[in-house]
């Protein structure tokens, strides 16, 4: 599954001879690390209109951060840019740490910091079961379908997960990592859909077996998943691994515990790219029933 469009064509920085622009951003809170550090090289994986993925170098864990629009998905791994993207290419270089990020003529320092992975609770039995026919409801009268919906790997992730046996959602979690064309393969995105909701909604409603679960199942998805999928899907496989998701996954848990209204948005959610929200809302709804089953709902 992508997460945007063709790439931009032209190459380089697109301001020579003159001080570099001074940009502002807000950044996600998972992203401290990364500008606290010394600088280190880093350099452009992919451009699209909407967002730019650097991929840092000589980082023993999976490293990307993702500079959108307004426009763009806020991944977990994000800074929201105010100003217009920088005009790069694929292949073209870029330092990031010490406070800011270097980039085609541009320096970019965070102004604000958003939490990716905010309280969601409390949320009772009750209004778990009322998300959970929400959900089915809107998915079912949705046109975007998961990518794997019907392979034999997610059959046995909802098995496993309705069921409650971490063998099989590790066995099957283990044939879906990087399973999949894009940036972001489906597989990666049902996991990574499953793994915030465990976390998230067993923290809401008091599921401590569903924390537990989401801790075992992420040990397994995120072990070598650099060498396993895309450096931007291996990122974000170790963001959901700590219960942190874009703006768009945070709005629908919210909307599950009764916090903001659940159907625009699943509908945005939804809307995402070719098949990248369908995947996540289907790994939400999978985590979902599990925690209801885990929490006696």
């Amino acid at each position: 599954m992508t997460v945007g469009t063709r790439p931009r064509a032209r190459r380089g920085p697109i301001r020579t001879g003159h001080p570099p622009a001074q940009v502002s951003g807000a950044a996600s809170s998972a992203l401290r690390p990364v500008f606290e550090a010394p600088r280190r090289p880093a350099r452009v994986l992919a451009a699209f209109p909407t967002g730019i993925y650097l991929e840092i170098r000589a980082d023993l864990e999976p490293r990307v951060v993702a500079l959108v629009t307004g426009d763009g998905a806020r991944l977990p791994n994000s800074v929201v840019l105010g100003d217009p993207l920088p005009g790069v290419a694929a292949g073209d270089d870029a330092m990031v740490g010490e406070g800011m990020i270097e980039l085609g003529g541009y320096v970019l320092r965070p102004r604000r910091w958003w939490n990716p992975a905010p309280p969601l609770g409390p949320v009772g039995s009750a209004g778990l079961a009322r998300a959970a026919e929400t959900m089915a409801t809107v998915c079912a009268r949705s046109p975007r379908r998961p990518g794997l919906e019907d392979t034999g790997a997610a059959t046995l992730l909802a098995d496993g997960c309705a069921s409650g046996s971490l063998i099989r959602m590790i066995t099957a979690a283990e044939h879906l990592v990087g399973l999949g064309p894009g940036l972001t393969p489906s597989g990666d995105d049902m996991l990574a859909g499953l793994l915030v909701a465990l976390r998230g909604l067993g923290g809401a409603s008091g599921a401590a077996r569903a924390v537990w679960t989401a801790g075992w199942l992420a040990a397994a998805v995120t072990f070598d998943a650099r060498t396993r999928t895309t450096p931007i899907s291996a990122t974000l496989l170790h963001c959901a691994a700590k219960g942190e998701a874009s703006a768009e996954v945070i709005a629908v848990l919210r909307g599950v515990c009764g916090r903001q209204a659940l159907e625009p948005a699943l509908a945005r959610l939804l809307s995402l790219g070719h098949t990248s929200g369908a995947d996540l809302a289907w790994g939400l709804r999978v985590g979902l029933a599990a925690v209801r089953g885990l929490a006696g709902a």
